[in-house]
């Protein structure tokens, strides 16, 4: 009697950056993911740009990681001339996407397993939606792991995820990423990662002249003014001030690493200041990882804004950190729920800034409830005790950096409004003059717009 052939299992890991294949890298030796009989790795390159920034697959140090993986595929390939960020498939056509990936990448009638990042949006949601049988993992590679899903997620895929994977940045505090479906999370080892760290610095060989031996001050840069968070003007600024703050701490050698998009005029400012102060200053021309750079330089310092690396280097590598700019970036981050709120909050409570005291200790799982809440609170229902426990006990006049009292307000938080106000919220006689007003208030203005229509017509 014939036998039915086994069906075989084909995993295929989606990413977008060399720390993510780096973080699945870690995950895959240290047993994270079951075996399978084929593993794919799934690029996509999410520029703004795609066509003028180099393919991840042509990145320093990615030979060492293709090695853990059957086959490179491209998700810009594939979906051209379509990008990455805005693509995805109409419900209809689903069925047919499946059957073309499957006949174009060679799956068959393989049960595929997914492992992406950033769920919330594309591509990883795309191609969640185009195995809609498959399971999922989600790795996080980055600090927005430790904050709420920053969308509301279809049920189909949000219950289809199994595990978050996420490298442990913050020993003993628990991520809050896809807590409303219930997913646990997994802490991907340390040791592996900084394995698997250790391979691409040995694969690096371009780091030696820098300093000429001596210790090193690293500037970590960011890439603000593309998120329209700062004006490029104000970008510079905040580079400037670390350049500074280095300079201060009596640092002769300094080395910046720009953002992988940042421009390269973006350093002309800072190679003039750095003369300016005596210092001498190198740019890194190629994208590196930042744990290459502590593994090769050793670093006396680390300095960013809310870089994930200032946590790598504090927790996995012992190195000294301080950061810059971030009260400025809470307060400039709008709207309230922007997805990087949380590891501006996580660095500014953790890391120690470059130009003033030490600031004080702050209760950071019971901060990150609150915050967690009050970014989402329509997806993180549950965290609403804790945040009115915390907001109650612990705001005062360092914690109120971390919120808006318009954002409490509409959320009826402690907080929201002075002590000596707290009655108006529960007087109904309040409540309905305010609603009367409100309402008058749009009567008028739609009165006008009619008017001021009948006389332009």
């Amino acid at each position: 009697m014939p036998t039915t052939p086994a069906v075989r299992t084909t995993q295929i890991f989606a990413a977008s950056t060399l720390y993510g294949v780096a973080t699945l890298a870690a995950a895959l030796d240290s047993g994270c993911f079951p075996a399978a009989d084929r593993r794919l790795l799934l690029i996509s390159n999410n520029a703004p740009v795609p066509e003028t920034s180099a393919p991840l697959d042509t990145m320093p140090g990615f030979e060492p990681l293709r090695e853990r993986f059957d086959g490179v595929l491209s998700w810009n390939a594939t979906i051209a001339p379509f990008h990455p960020g805005g693509w995805s498939p109409r419900p209809d056509d689903v069925p047919l996407w499946e059957r073309q990936l499957r006949t174009v990448w060679g799956l068959g009638e393989d049960r595929i397993e997914l492992a992406v990042e950033s769920i919330q949006v594309n591509p990883a949601q795309a191609v969640a939606q185009l195995f809609p049988d498959a399971p999922l993992t989600v790795y996080a590679d980055g600090l927005m792991t430790y904050g709420p899903t920053r969308n509301k997620l279809d049920p189909l895929i949000g219950g289809r995820v199994r595990r978050v994977l996420h490298l442990d940045l913050v020993p003993g505090l628990a991520p809050l990423l896809l807590g409303e479906f219930g997913v646990p999370c997994e802490p991907v080892p340390t040791a592996a990662f900084l394995k698997v760290a250790s391979e691409l610095t040995a694969a690096e060989g371009e780091l030696e002249a820098v300093a000429g031996g001596e210790p090193v001050a690293l500037l970590l840069g960011q890439y603000l003014s593309a998120l329209s968070i700062l004006t490029p003007e104000q970008e510079e600024e905040l580079h400037l001030r670390m350049l500074r703050g280095a300079a201060a701490r009596g640092h002769r050698h300094i080395v910046f690493k720009p953002h992988p998009s940042a421009p390269p005029a973006g350093t002309r400012e800072l190679a003039r200041e750095a003369d300016a102060l005596g210092v001498q200053l190198t740019v890194l021309g190629r994208p590196l990882l930042a744990e290459v750079l502590y593994e090769r330089l050793s670093p006396a310092l680390v300095v960013g804004c809310f870089s994930t690396g200032l946590l790598t280097a504090s927790a996995f590598y012992g190195i000294p950190t301080a950061r810059v700019g971030t009260e400025l970036l809470l307060d400039r981050l709008a709207p309230y729920q922007n997805s990087n709120r949380v590891p501006v909050t996580i660095v500014d409570a953790l890391v120690p800034p470059l130009e003033k005291e030490p600031a004080p200790s702050v209760d950071l799982p019971e901060l990150l409830s609150a915050v967690g809440y009050a970014m989402q609170p329509e997806i993180r229902p549950d965290l609403r005790g804790a945040a009115e426990r915390y907001l109650a006990g612990s705001l005062n006049a360092y914690t109120w950096r971390y919120f808006k009292r318009r954002r409490l307000t509409a959320l009826a938080l402690p907080g929201a409004i002075p002590g000596r106000l707290a009655f108006v919220p529960r007087n109904a006689t309040v409540r309905r003059l305010a609603r009367r007003a409100r309402a008058l208030t749009r009567t008028r203005t739609a009165t006008r717009a009619r008017t001021l229509a009948r006389r332009r017509a």
